[in-house]
């Protein structure tokens, strides 16, 4: 524990006013560098809560922000005016073509036991998969918790519908590496179910909430390979699938999808900037991704990110915070299927100019814990040097390792990279699914994203790294 954060939390047990408890270790300690300021961001951010402001305009306007689709437009539009109206600069979009997956209309599924029972089970499309034929496909169920227990069925599997049911692992603790041991069975199970010579790909969704919501995500197809349809199934929906096969082996499941790839579409990412005052053409980006899945309305992923690095622009300029080097806000698009933004962005000749880094905000608008950072010791040593103006708000965990997929090619490039980190428990209770709106959000929570983003790129343009 920190020694001023156990002062403040002392004083408080006995009545006295966190302010008071500030000044007092101050005036014991002396004023360390960018105190005054980070102690003004802090209180700017929660005095205004402007974030949430943000994402209640970006969720009405645009509702679900889907790549290719009428919102992801909508959006763009949205992020564009939003910065000009708050009188960033140089603001403007950078196109960029990107796919159009179409859902459809039709997501049905059912069990049929041998006994003629019917039971409706809860399921999604997986991003990018090819649609049934309008009377579905209809063919008894394997169940397997990984591709090597697909190999070891071989011609077992022929015919079938291949049922992955892997949860994510409960006794992690980092749920984004459960989500990891988990994910492949969405995004490469069709791929193994035509190798064997499956008929279809049925997906446990990849969360750890028990309810009755499915969770979509991207999937991928291999040329070589014979593509077959792809769905994720509820929690709920899985647990009942995998007790209803342990007593009936040969029951069977029609699936229905009217799903369909279009042409690509044109899109942009959306730029804004507080210009640098002493080494503009130094630029440290912050930004997250402004698309989402077409399930609910992507409030934690990625319109948080989105909206807290706006905010922490937002907040330095109200105050009159000018930084020496340049800070520029980037709302990517198609972080989810395909990374074309992320792509383009770093692709693109910015004569003069030169990234020092770069820090994604995309794990949900939760509490924020502190940072995690890609660079060198001597960088990284400078870095968690500042972590002492974090502390004051609890997100001080300066740890190795850390950007973001958006950034992943300038990372490439040798540009330092570094991702907000936040408590990431409740995160893929909302993931990808009709969860994940701007109710799940809290509003200072997601302040505090934001605030982080402000006091660390702040520092970061005014020293250098």
């Amino acid at each position: 524990m920190k020694s001023s954060y156990f002062l403040v939390s002392l004083l408080l047990f006995y009545n006295i006013p966190s302010h008071q408890a500030l000044t007092q270790a101050t005036a014991q300690q002396g004023e360390r560098p960018y105190e005054t300021t980070t102690k003004k961001i802090i209180e700017e951010g929660l005095r205004s809560r402007y974030a949430y402001t943000l994402l209640k305009g970006l969720t009405e306007n645009a509702g679900h922000r889907f790549v290719g689709s009428e919102g992801a437009a909508d959006a763009v539009a949205w992020g564009k005016k939003v910065m000009e109206d708050l009188g960033f600069e140089n603001v403007h979009l950078e196109s960029v073509m990107v796919p159009h997956w179409v859902r459809g209309s039709t997501e049905e599924a059912d069990v049929t036991l041998t006994s003629g029972e019917t039971i409706p089970l809860t399921i999604c499309a997986l991003g990018g998969s090819v649609p049934t034929t309008k009377t579905g496909i209809y063919a008894e169920v394997v169940q397997v918790k990984s591709f090597g227990e697909l190999y070891d069925l071989g011609e077992k599997a022929r015919g079938k519908i291949v049922f992955f049911n892997r949860p994510m692992d409960p006794t992690k603790f980092n749920t984004f590496e459960a989500y990891g041991g988990a994910v492949n069975q969405r995004s490469a199970g069709a791929v193994e179910a035509g190798r064997v010579g499956g008929v279809a790909s049925l997906v446990r969704s990849v969360t750890s909430k028990p309810d009755d919501v499915p969770h979509t995500g991207a999937m991928h197809y291999n040329d070589s390979i014979p593509p077959v349809p792809a769905a994720a199934v509820s929690v709920k929906g899985a647990d009942l699938l995998d007790s209803l096969l342990s007593t009936d082996p040969h029951l069977k499941v029609r699936l229905r999808l009217s799903c369909k790839t279009e042409s690509d579409v044109e899109s942009a990412n959306v730029i804004g900037e507080l210009r640098g005052s002493e080494k503009p053409e130094e630029v440290i980006v912050v930004g997250g991704h402004l698309d989402s899945w077409d399930k609910g309305h992507g409030a934690h992923d990625d319109g948080a990110g989105c909206v807290q690095s706006i905010e922490a622009l937002r907040i330095m300029k109200t105050l009159g915070l000018r930084p020496k080097r340049t800070i520029r806000a980037v709302l990517f698009m198609n972080e989810e299927f395909g990374l074309q933004g992320g792509t383009a962005y770093a692709a693109k000749d910015r004569h003069g100019e030169k990234h020092i880094a770069a820090i994604e905000a995309d794990m949900g608008g939760f509490t924020p814990r502190g940072f995690g950072v890609s660079a060198d010791s001597t960088a990284f040593e400078k870095i968690s040097g500042w972590s002492y103006l974090l502390d004051f708000i609890d997100a001080d965990r300066i740890t190795r390792g850390g950007g973001g997929s958006d950034i992943s090619e300038l990372g490439r490039q040798g540009v330092i990279t570094m991702g907000l980190r936040v408590d990431m428990q409740r995160y893929f209770d909302f993931h990808h699914s009709a969860n994940d709106v701007i109710e799940a959000v809290n509003e200072r929570e997601l302040e505090l994203g934001a605030i982080s983003l402000a006091i660390l790129t702040y520092v970061l343009a005014q020293e250098g790294i």
